[in-house]
């Protein structure tokens, strides 16, 4: 892994493979690892160079300073309004980290692939560094529209007793957190296992709610995902209850002739038997960019 200096702020990345540069930004809470490595590996043996990184707050990556009193009870009132929110930064700034880090790697163009907060970036990206996205793919993401792809009710009651864990708590509130939010194929000694190592890496409950913070406090892209002329795959699951497939269906109507794909087993998670389905997909969707750089 490596740091890139960029300006105040240091990203934390890694990068696997050889070839066309592919952008992997990783959602709310999560580090770089939370990217399972075989499904990096995938990608790369496709002909990627697959670049992953720590986005600001997370991981090895630099700590941002903001409200301390922004905690649980903060967060859910900005759900309610976006005047209720006093973010440090927005997604717009992260969506900047991530272009600096490809101008750091001398990377003109990449094809840019996020999940959840990361589709939001993703997305972002695309709509303000235009220039620099070959191909998008958003996965169980939204557009920042609060009419679509809002977290089911029921959830939100039971995920805020478990979002500003504790080091005593971490491992017995992350993996309740992921069984709520995934689906039929969880795999809780597969969860425990990247909670260890996301822990012994760094542990920054303050960075999740400022990315949570970020993500409330920002616009509806909807207006300007209609603006994209970029090739899109959208990818969803029918059981999200965390990013529900409402935001995954308002996301593909958005940005013109972009492709829509969803799974009945699938939740907030990337299932594991359905690695080869995305990875194609993604694939395909790459592939696709550049058959319009021929046009």
């Amino acid at each position: 892994m490596t740091a890139a200096h960029l300006g105040p702020m240091t990203i934390e990345y890694e990068i696997t493979g050889e070839g066309i540069p592919l952008l992997l930004v990783m959602g709310l809470g999560c580090q770089l690892i939370h990217w399972p490595d075989a499904f990096v590996q995938q990608i790369a043996d496709h002909g990627f160079k697959v670049i992953r990184f720590d986005n600001r707050d997370m991981g090895l990556s630099t700590k941002i300073d903001g409200d301390e009193a922004a905690g649980v009870g903060r967060v859910l009132s900005t759900l309610l309004s976006r005047r209720f929110a006093k973010p440090a930064y927005l997604l717009s700034d992260m969506a900047d980290d991530a272009a600096n880090l490809l101008d750091h790697l001398g990377v003109d163009a990449a094809h840019v692939v996020g999940v959840s907060m990361g589709g939001m970036i993703a997305q972002t990206i695309a709509i303000e560094h235009a220039s620099r996205v070959l191909s998008l793919t958003s996965i169980m993401s939204n557009t920042g529209s609060r009419r679509t792809g809002q977290p089911k009710p029921s959830l939100l009651a039971k995920m805020a007793r478990l979002i500003d864990p504790t080091p005593e708590n971490m491992m017995a509130n992350g993996v309740a957190s992921g069984r709520l939010i995934s689906g039929p194929h969880f795999d809780e000694t597969e969860e425990r296992s990247i909670l260890q190592r996301a822990f012994d890496r760094n542990f920054n409950p303050a960075g999740t709610m400022q990315q949570m913070m970020a993500i409330t406090a920002s616009p509806d892209r909807t207006p300007a995902l209609r603006k994209l002329r970029v090739p899109t795959l959208v990818v969803h699951g029918l059981v999200d209850p965390l990013v529900q497939p409402s935001g995954g269906i308002a996301t593909a109507r958005a940005v013109p002739d972009s492709r829509l794909l969803m799974f009945p087993d699938m939740a907030h998670d990337l299932p594991r038997n359905r690695w080869d389905e995305i990875i194609s997909a993604i694939v395909n969707n790459c592939m696709r960019a550049k058959v319009a750089a021929r046009v």
